[in-house]
């Protein structure tokens, strides 16, 4: 009988694996600056400094991509949490708080781009945007499992970067707006780059220790969860998000957990005993289970769909 590894063996083992991958990133990684991507001639006073408070029509979004942007900005807001409980699971000893340190001062820049852009076109509220990151900010985000959390945190994050991009892509495409959607697009080109750091040190996780790693895997695409969870009306919006194609069950299933699990070769594996291929196996009947209740949803979206332009249809 083998000895399961300890978070501190697989940080040590995998530790030539994560400095490879740090300089591939700083090598694709492109520098720019939140100040590029924001139109400062739209900006004016608010009243405080003597010109007018927001008003609902000094927005140029929909009601759904103002939804979407408040809700990526708000999760972006988190950042202190999440650089809390990624040190805690990674470390900031070596390569790995080189990581944690880098990683953070990109993902900072996401907020202050969105805020910017949002303040200055007066997109959205200011005021309920403010009472909402301190809502948000105060109550944070953390693991729900302490212990052992290396393995299931870099799963974790490669889904969570990988579904942040997306959300960010048709978030960028629903605004309707060239300076919003670039803005977005740059984004989301950094959440793929952190992705694929996340993505291969999982790889390198699931060969050193296939069974753990294989049950950390399940339990994270099992219980999976954005990290904007716990913001004010998250549950409310993200049916909005998923009505409108933001994000929703099938982009989760078909551009989320299944390339990436492809990716992990999770479904070819010969390297587990029979506890990684119980898990496996778990994990198998939950994407059958997620598949069916996407179809399920998309039915009922394409129902209201039809119900709502046959409506609109018969209004003079």
């Amino acid at each position: 009988m083998t000895t399961a590894l300890t978070d501190l063996d697989i940080l040590r083992e995998l530790e030539p694996v994560a400095e490879r991958h740090l300089d591939e990133h700083l090598r694709k990684a492109k520098a720019w600056h939140p100040h590029d991507y924001v139109p400062w001639d739209d900006g004016r006073n608010f009243a405080a400094m003597g010109g007018i408070d927001w008003d609902p029509e000094q927005s140029r979004l929909s009601q759904v991509a103002r939804t979407a942007m408040v809700t990526n900005l708000l999760t972006e807001d988190n950042l202190p949490s999440y650089h809390r409980e990624i040190s805690e699971s990674f470390s900031l000893d070596g390569v790995w708080g080189t990581w944690v340190g880098r990683w953070t001062a990109e993902e900072n820049r996401h907020a202050i781009v969105m805020r910017d852009y949002l303040v200055v076109t007066r997109a959205v509220d200011p005021v309920a945007l403010e009472q909402a990151r301190m809502a948000h900010m105060t109550t944070g985000v953390a693991k729900p499992e302490k212990g052992a959390q290396f393995l299931r945190s870099v799963a974790y994050v490669t889904l969570q970067e990988l579904a942040t991009r997306i959300s960010h892509r048709n978030t960028g495409a629903a605004c309707n707006e060239p300076i919003a959607e670039r803005m977005l697009q740059r984004i989301a080109a950094d959440e793929n780059l952190h992705m694929i750091f996340y993505r291969n040190l999982s790889a390198a996780a699931l060969d050193l220790a296939p069974d753990e790693a294989m049950r950390a895997v399940t339990d994270i695409v099992t219980r999976f969860q954005m990290p904007g969870l716990t913001q004010p009306n998250f549950r409310r919006n993200a049916v909005v998000l998923a009505k409108n194609g933001i994000y929703d069950l099938r982009q989760h299933l078909d551009v989320v957990l299944r390339p990436v699990l492809r990716a992990w070769n999770v479904f070819e594996r010969t390297d587990l005993s029979d506890d990684g291929e119980r898990a496996r196996d778990e994990l198998g009947a939950y994407l059958d289970e997620l598949a069916v209740k996407a179809t399920r949803f998309e039915e009922q979206r394409d129902r209201a769909a039809a119900r709502q332009a046959e409506r609109a249809a018969v209004v003079p």
